[in-house]
């Protein structure tokens, strides 16, 4: 698992958009870089806005560099489109789906839930985030956890799951229905996934 330590903002205010997802994230206000020159006309090479595309993909989901390149090359195994393989796979994640149902606000906060060992997956504690979540298994925060007062203000504020995932509110569980489509994913910022496997191959 990939610790992050330092500031969690700064991919958000490279690429001016608000990647994590907090509403005081520092882009609300001053949506362009960081830095003296921050606010003047970048000219962006090719291969600048491929790796742009990679590092917001990576930031969203929390994953490092060798666990993406494992993702990658597993989607290229897969039959279908790489890009829409890649999403999919990185959706499926137990954080993820964790941040998908609403029992928590941030991917960081999903990513503690799990590995502080407050979710079950049918039923069986599982404290991995990486772990691959498949159709028809029930994810659920655990008693103690149902009483957090993070987790009961995600799901008030938290929308209603996308149509991938089933969600009982009241008992803090879900079911992922069946595998996302790529249209339904409800990304943060817009991802061109063409551009990153152009990058990676």
């Amino acid at each position: 698992m990939m610790l992050k330590i330092g500031p969690k903002h700064r991919m958000c205010r490279r690429v001016g958009a608000s990647i994590c997802g907090r509403p005081n994230c520092p882009t609300n206000k001053r949506p362009y870089p960081p830095g003296q020159h921050g606010r003047g006309r970048r000219r962006l090479s090719e291969y600048h806005i491929r790796l742009l595309e990679k590092q917001k993909l990576r930031a969203m989901y929390g994953v490092g560099e060798r666990q993406f390149r494992r993702y990658f090359h597993e989607a290229t195994r897969r039959k279908g489109v790489t890009g829409e393989q890649l999403l999919e796979l990185l959706e499926t994640r137990l954080d993820a789906v964790i941040l998908r149902l609403g029992f928590a606000q941030t991917i960081h906060q999903a990513r503690q839930l799990v590995s502080h060992g407050h979710v079950r997956v049918n039923g069986r504690r599982l404290d991995v985030p990486s772990a691959n979540v498949r159709p028809g298994q029930v994810v659920e925060a655990s008693p103690a956890a149902r009483n957090f007062i993070y987790v009961r203000e995600a799901l008030e504020v938290t929308p209603e799951p996308p149509p991938y995932l089933e969600r009982d509110k009241a008992a803090v569980t879900g079911t992922l229905i069946r595998l996302p489509e790529r249209d339904e994913i409800p990304l943060p910022v817009e991802i061109d996934e063409r551009l990153i496997v152009e990058l990676m191959s």
